[in-house]
Order: C-alpha cells, then sequence, then structure tokens
C-alpha cells in the first residue's frame, strides 16, 4: 500500500526536544517506519524550513520525506502556519493528481485541512490524527492559548468529513464525543514505544546524590514541571534532574526562579536539550521519572520510562491514563497539586520492593502493549477498514451509470 503522511510542522528528521518538535515527531517517524517493516510505501511530507532542505530525502528503506513549499522556508511557530496550509493543499492536490496515495493519513488538525483540500479530487480515504485537540487546549489555558482562533471550527470540520479518526486514547474519544464526533467513526490506536532501544538493561550515568527524580520534556509551562519543583520540598535528599530544551530557554529560567524560591535550588539540575539516543540511558537512570502536564493528548515520556523498567508517577490526565496502571506501574496523582505528588513519591521511594515491582511490571506492559509493531499492525487494520468500507463506492462509480438510467 502507498500511504501519505501530512504532518506539516513535525518533521520525521527534526530534532525532538524544542518548542514545536516532541511527541508528534516521535509518532510520525516511528510509525511510518513500522509501516514498511510491514511492507508498505510511505511517503511523509512535512513543510520546507530550510533553503537547503532537498525536495525529497530517505529516512529508511521505504519511508520518504518530502520538503513542501509552502510559505517562507525557515523555522516558524506551528501557531503561525495556517496562512500558509492552503499552498501546502495545493501543492499536494498537484503531486496526487499525477500520482495518488492508496490512503492518507494526516497528523495534527493543519494537516487535516491540507490533506482534505488535496485528496478531494483524487477521492483518496483519509484517517486524521489530532493529537492534540483545540478544545483541550483553550479550557486548560484559556487567554494564554495561542492557536488561531479559526481551530476549533477546522477541528470539528475535519473530524466530520475524513474517513475516520484514529485517537490515541480514551480520553480523546470522549472529548471527541463533546465534538459531535460519532463513536462509530472513531478508533483507537496508542502511540507506541521503541522497545529495542528503550529497555531495562544498558548504560547509566550518575545523574546525583540521594534518589533521583526524572523530567523530561518540552521546555513549555503546560508540561507542569513547576509542580514537581514544589513537590522537591517534600522529598528530603532527592535529587531532580530536568531534561529538555536549551538553558538559555525562557522557561528554563521560570523553573529555576521557582527552585529558588522553593529552597530547593542546590537540589534541581538542568541538562537542557538531551538527543535522541541519550535518553533511555537518562531514563535508566533515574529511580522514578515524574510528569506532570495539565493535560496530556496522550504522552510518550511514560511508556519510555516504562519500556525502561523505571516506575512513573504522572498526573492524571489524558493518555496517562491508559497507559499508566496505578499501584502496578507507577502512580496517578492529580495535576498542578505538589502536596499529593510529593507525598506520592515520598511514600513511593520509601519502598524498594515497590519500585522494583512496579519496574518489571511497567516493562511487561510496555512490550506486550505498545511495541511499535504492534501499532503498525493496528493503524494498517484502521486503514483496511476503510478502504474495505469504500470498495462498494468505488466500484460503483468504475461501472458506470446503470443501464437505461436518465
Amino acid at each position: 500500500m502507498k500511504i501519505a503522511m501530512v504532518s506539516e510542522h513535525a518533521s520525521p528528521l527534526a530534532t525532538v526536544g524544542g518548542a514545536d518538535a516532541g511527541g508528534q515527531n516521535v509518532h510520525v517517524a516511528a510509525l511510518s517506519l513500522a509501516l514498511a517493516e510491514r511492507g508498505h510505501e510511505v511517503t511523509v511530507y512535512t513543510r520546507r524550513e530550510c533553503p537547503s532542505q532537498p525536495e525529497e530525502t530517505s529516512l529508511a528503506p521505504g519511508v520518504t520525506v518530502v520538503h513542501v513549499p509552502a510559505g517562507p522556508a525557515m523555522t516558524l511557530s506551528k501557531d503561525d502556519l495556517l496562512p500558509w496550509i492552503p499552498d501546502f493543499g495545493r501543492w499536494l492536490a498537484r503531486r496526487w493528481s499525477a500520482a495518488p496515495p492508496d490512503m492518507v493519513h494526516s497528523h495534527f488538525w493543519m494537516s487535516g485541512l491540507a490533506a482534505l483540500a488535496a485528496a478531494r479530487d483524487a477521492a483518496v480515504p483519509i484517517v486524521h490524527t489530532f493529537h492534540a485537540l483545540g478544545t483541550v487546549k483553550r479550557r486548560h489555558q484559556g487567554r494564554a492559548d495561542s492557536s488561531p482562533p479559526e481551530r476549533l471550527r477546522i477541528e470539528a470540520m475535519v473530524a466530520s468529513q475524513v474517513d475516520a479518526v484514529v485517537a490515541t486514547c480514551a480520553d480523546e474519544v470522549a472529548e471527541l464525543r463533546g465534538m459531535r464526533v460519532p463513536r462509530s467513526r472513531t478508533r483507537v490506536v496508542p502511540c507506541g514505544v521503541d522497545v529495542r532501544s528503550f529497555t531495562p538493561s544498558g548504560p547509566k550515568r550518575d545523574l546525583g546524590p540521594g534518589p533521583v527524580l526524572l523530567a523530561i520534556g518540552r521546555p513549555v509551562r503546560r508540561k507542569g514541571v513547576d509542580t514537581t519543583i514544589h513537590a522537591l520540598a517534600r522529598i528530603p535528599g532527592a535529587t531532580l534532574v530536568v531534561a529538555g530544551g536549551d538553558p538559555d530557554d525562557p522557561e528554563a529560567g521560570r523553573l529555576s526562579r521557582v527552585a529558588a524560591r522553593a529552597g530547593v535550588a542546590d537540589r534541581v539540575r538542568f541538562l537542557g536539550r538531551v538527543d535522541r539516543e541519550s535518553v533511555p540511558t537518562l531514563m535508566r537512570s533515574a529511580d522514578v521519572v515524574v510528569t506532570m502536564p495539565w493535560y496530556e493528548p496522550f504522552g510518550i515520556v511514560p511508556l519510555e520510562a516504562m519500556a525502561c523498567g523505571v516506575p512513573v508517577v504522572a498526573s492524571a490526565v489524558g493518555g496517562h491514563l491508559d497507559t499508566v496502571v496505578p499501584e502496578v506501574t507507577g502512580l496517578l496523582v492529580p495535576p498542578r497539586e505538589p502536596y499529593a505528588l510529593g507525598d506520592a513519591l515520598r511514600r513511593l521511594l520509601a519502598a524498594p520492593s515497590l519500585l522494583a515491582a512496579y519496574g518489571a511490571a511497567a516493562v511487561a506492559r510496555a512490550r506486550s502493549r505498545y511495541d511499535w509493531h504492534r501499532i503498525a499492525a493496528q493503524t494498517s487494520a484502521v486503514y483496511a477498514e476503510v478502504l474495505s468500507s469504500r470498495a462498494p463506492a468505488r466500484r460503483a462509480a468504475e461501472a458506470g451509470p446503470c443501464p437505461g438510467a436518465a
């Protein structure tokens, strides 16, 4: 099958860890590679961000990345891309008119908009993954939400016009129901984890004295690292390592001030950006991985930690509700409640046998449910279902009008 992945801002080639480069980049890259290993031919379409980028480049056998000229060839915030999405869609339409794919899988709301415009004349089926919903972002960020005002309306339109919506967790299905997307049009396929790279065995590094807590992710406020910093005051002797972003990121400076006011600055280490290959080593070196976002469409950090055999303490939101099994692979606590987080961490760190048991259960769950090969198989099944549902209409179109029809 020829599969077109449309991911307007999240390139599978990008360095993960910046403000707009995170879980979606990892998802698109890993899913594309796993689908290619199943024999599919995958082309990923992402926006050209540099004049020197070639139009096409090979990511791996069976996976090609195409840089679409839409807007200036420079890095732009994803919230500034909407004016260039019509150009993106028109470019795809010209490409697909000559060689249409068998299936389009769009990622994020603006990619869905471009894919619908491009596939209209080619009559190519579209499966869509939102990765994040504007309704959720607006609910939690309020006036700080920097998304274009058209986002909610366009998301509803995309959800109503694509052939199927692939949600990454049960919580997202509930949000889609609130947008009047019928349950019959949604399928749940979670994100995955590379169980060949994220393993319990492998190198570790010395991250500091005492029990080590690790918070890793993009340097954005909604990730809730300040909650973990405040909780650290309730865990004497522990060290918190914060990884992600650059030392001069505004969020890093803000978190440093939070640590100083909380009286724990001497126990918080900021590592800055960590290359992707070093993340498993970093996770294996921690006693607990803590991830406390206010909201989380899915959240790959808990999965990666689980695959490394490290217990997770996470906020009870979004995809965490599916991946982290409380009192089995880790603990769930309410977001933005440092006292509850501190108490949970202190209880867990005081029980080495519990840490070991949670770690062993976490590995088993990650490997059995979230291996990318399993996720690719589930995604392929959605594609096959959509193609099958379209088959009668396609055969009728190919047959032409019935004899004697007016």
